[in-house]
């Protein structure tokens, strides 16, 4: 079951299974998302929750006992009931349950709402700590974008423009986890050239970053940028030689190598209190051939 939304720019489908992005499409009808092509990988714009990346042994520690809990977590694979659906904005919601309390010991209640406003998607995650301890917990947005974008530009010719200079040192996953060892940054200045070399030890994971907004296309072609004044770490991944680029704003990331505290210590992890609710959220304009600087 999906919902679909639009505006007079913009056409989003969304799916009730991991309350996932599916399609966004332009005025034109020109597919601007991942198509989730199985042979090469089925995610189009997955959420993760309650963490990012992967925790060590596929396991996290809560006062001293383990949970079993998978890479980015289980809303990504969960079904999210519909609780609104607008001509132009939706809204999905997952509750903790017997399932995610055997993984995740903490009740919750995550929110999902998308609206389309002109030519910019607006995501945002609410989560409510409905449980009588403080909850720990990440959230990721993981948008898989075409690369090429289709506008006939050059798959070359497309770059990452980030809204700041981007000098700190990057990080990257080894088996999962955080290498020790942190790398120089590729970006030069506020440029990142995008090459399917960069990806074939995994993802660029900035946990320095500066930016809070990116713009991602070929130059004087279309692009689009993504919003994230509240997410603090972004990961940049694909697979070699793949059709999609994902740029990945993130609140946490895998654990370290060297990590093996309780949950609550693992770094990029927020804690909620009972009865609050943290909001996560990016945006997602599409922009016409003839790029601006962000």
């Amino acid at each position: 079951m999906s919902v679909v939304i639009s505006s007079s720019q913009l056409r989003a489908q969304v799916s009730a299974d991991g309350a996932e992005l599916i399609r966004l499409q332009d005025e034109q009808g020109r597919d601007w998302l991942w198509d989730g092509d199985p042979a090469v990988w089925t995610g189009r714009s997955p959420l993760l929750f309650p963490i990012v990346g992967r925790v060590r042994d596929d396991r996290i520690r809560v006062d001293g006992r383990e949970y079993g809990l998978p890479r980015h977590g289980f809303a990504r694979t969960s079904r999210f009931d519909i609780e609104e659906a607008h001509p132009s904005q939706c809204r999905f919601r997952l509750r903790s349950n017997e399932a995610t309390l055997s993984r995740y010991p903490f009740p919750f209640q995550l929110d999902v709402s998308y609206a389309v406003e002109g030519a910019t998607l607006g995501i945002a995650a609410s989560v409510t700590n409905t449980g009588s301890s403080g909850m720990p917990v990440s959230f990721g947005f993981h948008p898989a974008f075409r690369w090429p974008l289709p506008y006939d530009a050059p798959r070359a010719a497309h770059d990452i423009q980030f809204e700041q200079e981007e000098t700190a040192p990057i990080r990257r996953p080894l088996e999962g986890l955080m290498k020790r060892e942190p790398e120089p940054s590729p970006v030069q200045g506020r440029t990142l050239a995008l090459r399917d070399d960069l990806f074939e030890t995994d993802a660029l994971v900035f946990d320095q970053l500066r930016s809070r907004s990116v713009e991602y296309g070929a130059h004087d072609s279309a692009s689009l940028r993504v919003d994230f004044p509240e997410m603090p770490h972004l990961g940049i991944w694909t697979k070699p030689g793949a059709g999609f680029i994902c740029i990945e704003p993130w609140q946490g990331h895998a654990d370290p190598q060297d990590f093996a505290g309780e949950f609550s210590e693992k770094p990029g992890v927020v804690s909620i209190q009972p009865g609050e609710t943290r909001r996560f959220a990016i945006g997602v304009t599409v922009k016409p051939p003839g790029r601006s600087p962000v």
